[in-house]
Parts: C-alpha cells; structure tokens; sequence
C-alpha cells in the first residue's frame, strides 16, 4: 500500500456554506451527505473554495472535524492545512491529523514569493510534524509562485510527501511529473475545465470546485476515463463544459454556492470581500446547470 493509496478519482473541494454570517453547520453535514450519496470519491474541506481566508482558525478547525465526522469514512477526507505562515499551516495539518484526516492538501506559500530552497524547507517542516499524507497544491495563477518538478522530486522522496493538485493549467505538467516521479506520484487536476485532459497524459484525479453542484456527472466521467471509456468521458464533458466555465466567471465559490442554492442545498452568503454572483453570471450558471441536466429550464 503506498502512502496515498485512498487519494484517487474525484474529490469536491467543498464550499463552507454559511447563516447570517456564522457557519451553517446543518447545511455543511447536509452537503457531505449528498456528496457522498451521489458516490464523490473525496472530501476536500477547507480549501480556498471553503472560503479559508475568512475562517477563523476555530471555524477552520470545526469544519474540518464535521467533514470527518459526517463521511464516517465512507469517503476520505483531506483536509485544507495551507499557510503562507509555515508555523500556522504545521498547526493546521497537525489539528487534521488527529481529527482524523486521511490526508492535508497545503497550497504553496502565497505572497511571500519564497524561493524553491524556501518551498522545499516548508513543506518538509509539515512533512515532520505528521504522520499522514500531504497533498501538495501548486497554483502559481494565485500564489505567484510554481513549484519546479525538480522541487517536487526532492519533496517526493519525503515520508509523506503523497502527490501534488495541479491548477498550473498546464496539461504537459502532468507528463513531466509523471517522468520525475513515476505513477506512484498522484496527480489531481486542479482546474475542472482540463482535468479529462489530465487524466488522459495520467493524472489519477481532480480536486474540484463543479462537483458542489454536479457531483453525480463528475463522477460518471472518472470511472468512464478509469476504465479507458474516454468517449463516454467525453460525452459526460460536453454536458459539463458550459458549468465549467460557467462556475468561474467570477470567483468559483460564488458559483458553486449560487448553483448549490439553486439546487436547495446552500444559501448563496458568502464573506466578504467575495460578494454574490451578479444578476448576469447567475443566468450564465443557471443555462450551464440545464445544459448539464441539473436543472429544468
């Protein structure tokens, strides 16, 4: 069994639904219900979809208890642990473990623009202080900085060190992974709109933000790409293709709350400074989610 051996196939990065400004914490049970009801393959709380900036770090600590609590295993849970403080994204990670977390997903260090020495002593002080694997998430669009495939290698060679979420929207990031690394190394696409593509060059999943709202169709398409159904996957694709772009026309939490909301799931509240969707985007959603079948005209 290797170190990640759980970590495949389509995991929701889950949103933090919120009730006049505190955690609506029946609403999120409600939510890991229904996701792994309609067979999603991994729980990812607290990511940047979960709003992490905002939360508290007790809010942040509850919900990832919640998420563990409600799924009872039945799916695994990876826990959002990132940091641009190396000390609180230790703590974080060690808080996961020992609520039980199958495994922590941390994001490179945003905003202080360290280099790959720097990227490398962050992720092995993590690596030391648990015992479970680490996910690392490398999405230079918003941390400014990219972890070199050379940085991963050296990571990889870590106890814990388990795979990466690429949002680098570079499929070929995929390949030369896979040529440092090996198939051991997992690979979960972190931009919805590629991730068949990156599952076609070898990824072994996606950390996704549309499985809020389309759990089921998502699903469909990694067990059809899991068995070499790539012309199933595709068809599932095309259905999906206007929700994927359409989720991210402003910030892809505000669409999938907005397309959780429309579905009865969620309220669309989210913290500021991220507002609601405008009148505009939410039709652009609303049209996706009836493309997809989610939805009746």
């Amino acid at each position: 069994m290797t170190k990640a051996s759980r970590l495949k196939g389509w995991m929701t990065a889950l949103v933090t639904p919120f009730k006049d400004g505190r955690v609506d914490e029946e609403a999120f049970r409600g939510l890991v219900e229904w996701q792994i009801g309609q067979g999603i393959q991994g729980l990812v709380p607290v990511g940047t979809t979960g709003e992490s900036p905002t939360l508290s770090h007790d809010e942040h600590r509850r919900v990832v208890e919640m998420c563990i609590d409600q799924s009872k295993g039945r799916a695994p849970v990876v826990a959002g642990a990132g940091s641009n403080n190396t000390h609180e994204a230790v703590e974080l990670a060690k808080h996961a473990e020992k609520a039980g977390a199958d495994a922590v997903l941390v994001v490179t260090p945003y905003y202080n623009k360290p280099n790959q020495e720097g990227l490398y002593q962050h992720f092995k002080a993590i690596n030391d202080a648990i015992g479970i694997p680490i996910i690392m998430y490398n999405i230079p669009p918003r941390s400014v900085i990219d972890m070199s495939v050379d940085t991963m290698k050296r990571l990889f060679e870590l106890k814990n060190i388990a795979g990466v979420k690429d949002a680098t929207g570079n499929v070929g990031r995929i390949s030369l992974q896979r040529h440092a690394m090996g198939p051991d190394f997992i690979q979960l696409s972190g931009d919805d709109i590629t991730a068949l593509s990156c599952l076609a060059a070898g990824a072994h999943g996606c950390i996704s933000v549309v499985s809020n709202v389309a759990p089921g169709p998502c699903v469909e398409m990694q067990v059809a790409a899991d068995r070499g159904d790539y012309a199933t996957a595709l068809k599932v694709q095309d259905r999906l293709t206007p929700l994927h772009a359409g989720v991210f026309v402003e910030a892809g939490v505000t669409g999938a709350k907005y397309g959780l909301s429309v579905l009865g799931k969620v309220r669309e509240e989210v913290r500021l400074p991220l507002v609601p969707m405008t009148e505009s985007s939410k039709a652009v959603v609303r049209k996706a989610m009836v493309h997809a079948g989610l939805i009746n005209a």
